[in-house]
């Protein structure tokens, strides 16, 4: 079985096959941005409407679809992730000394939003089989500082919200879902970035959807509505004025300017209409290459992914964990020159300059460091085909002798 590319979908595959083709290699890339067809009708048709800024009608269309599809109370577009989880920490109030739990390993904005509020990062040890946050861990990093735990669902794979939202119940936390990589994923049948008090998506270039760069709030409480719409609004009541509620708009609170264009919207819009197809197809690639690699994992060469089975993944990624960091080196250099661009992934924020500066690590760094060092992403990306899978497997099974 192969996937079938047509239009811009096939132009952006090649685009790096031709470069590379031009250097005497064929190079199979680690991520090409998703492109639907419908995508350049749909931006044209932004600017014949001459309506190409934010809240327009594909902004409020990839609003509803992620509504319906989540069941989320509220969706709003962003300018990116990192600007909903901005917006998630005003609308929770973090203040100057309050201490936000997390992990280590994940994305700078994680920290960054809480960090610009003047609070504290608590980062905590992640799980090696999921690499995800330790739920086990997190109770014990609590202090009278708290306020909010921010799980992060590494590889679109669910941290263990039970507990988590148990222990936040107990302790009057809020919870921020970092579900960036989390779109289409569900735990216990419910879409992530539901559970919290916020969650938090990318639309970022090297994510399952794209708008280039974007992102969107999903609010739970719909009391919180009004004040988000305020906060993304720079502080006005806009929204409110765009829906014919008022007859004119003004400065009610503090706000930035977290709309994105309409014409990025419509991008993403296309996209989503084919979300399922567009999923299938690299859920067909997650299982090539968890099929292909199993023996080397049963002979314990290397290790594969772990999804728990009250977890429904999204295959955002295939990551494999070499010995150490020497054999994972060698690993990625080899796969490149075969012509498969693979990468690692997150330092731990605990080991940067500034995680030392506004964050403290709480308890012992036995498998975040470690189990960083190890892991190696695999190319994964809509277009991707079988056959493409079975070549990277294959030179993945001669670097390990088999």
């Amino acid at each position: 079985m192969s996937i079938r590319l047509e239009g811009k979908n096939f132009q952006l595959l090649n685009l790096s096959v031709c470069r590379s083709r031009q250097m005497g290699v064929k190079m199979i890339n680690f991520n090409v941005p998703p492109c639907a067809d419908r995508a350049m009708d749909y931006i044209k048709e932004c600017v014949e409407n001459q309506k190409i800024c934010g809240d327009g009608a594909y902004t409020r269309r990839c609003n509803e679809w992620i509504e319906e599809k989540t069941g989320t109370a509220k969706c709003l577009l962003t300018t990116s992730c990192t600007h909903a989880t901005e917006m998630a920490a005003l609308l929770a109030e973090i203040k100057e000394g309050d201490e936000i739990i997390m992990p280590a390993y994940t994305f700078v904005s994680t920290a960054d939003a809480f960090v610009l509020r003047g609070a504290v990062p608590v980062f905590v040890d992640i799980r090696p089989d999921t690499m995800n946050i330790d739920e086990t861990l997190i109770e014990d990093a609590i202090t009278d500082r708290t306020r909010a735990i921010v799980p992060v669902h590494y590889a679109g794979v669910a941290c263990e919200m039970d507990t988590i939202m148990s222990i936040a119940a107990k302790h009057n936390l809020i919870v921020i879902e970092d579900a960036a990589q989390g779109i289409m994923s569900t735990y216990k049948g419910k879409a992530l970035g539901t559970f919290g008090d916020f969650g938090c998506f990318s639309f970022h270039e090297t994510k399952n959807y794209s708008m280039g760069e974007g992102g969107a709030l999903l609010i739970r409480d719909e009391r919180n509505i009004e004040s988000a719409e305020v906060i993304r609004e720079k502080g006005t009541n806009r929204s409110k004025y765009y829906r014919g509620q008022i007859d004119k708009y003004t400065w009610v609170n503090y706000g930035s300017s977290y709309l994105p264009s309409d014409m990025n919207a419509a991008y993403l819009y296309a996209q989503l209409e084919m979300a399922d197809e567009m999923n299938d197809a690299r859920i067909a690639c997650w299982n090539r290459y968890y099929e292909n690699l199993l023996p080397l994992a049963e002979s314990e060469r290397l290790e594969l992914p772990v999804v728990p089975k009250e977890c429904v993944h999204n295959a955002h990624m295939f990551f494999i964990k070499a010995k150490d960091i020497e054999e994972r080196t060698a690993l990625i250099a080899y796969l490149k020159e075969n012509g498969i661009l693979s990468v690692f992934h997150y330092i731990p924020l605990h080991t940067a300059p500034a995680g030392k500066k506004f964050g403290r690590f709480h308890g012992v760094d036995r498998y975040t460091t470690k189990e960083s060092e190890r892991l190696a992403r695999l190319p994964m990306y809509y277009g991707l085909t079988l056959e493409q899978v079975d070549f990277i497997c294959k030179v993945i099974r001669e670097f390990y002798g088999s």
